[in-house]
């Protein structure tokens, strides 16, 4: 079962306008914080709903998301 997995499948999920990493690197790289740091993000996407995001901070000092989701905004 495991060979019809491809390297697709781990690529995680993939940026957003909004994301930080949306249309390529994120434009600062962050030089205070070390490798695997988590960085997080939350806007509102096109449809008004808000997104968070997860990031971790890879040793070239790259952005990589590795969650993105959809979330309430409404307190019950």
């Amino acid at each position: 079962m495991l060979a019809a997995c491809s390297a697709a499948d781990n690529a995680g999920p993939t940026p957003i306008p909004g994301s930080l990493t949306y249309g390529g690197p994120a434009r600062s790289k962050l030089t205070k914080s070390p490798p695997g740091s988590y960085v997080y993000n939350s806007f509102y996407n096109s449809s008004g709903q808000k997104v968070q995001e997860t990031y971790i901070l890879q040793p070239d000092r790259t952005l990589k998301l590795t969650r993105q989701e959809v979330v309430s905004d409404f307190v019950y």
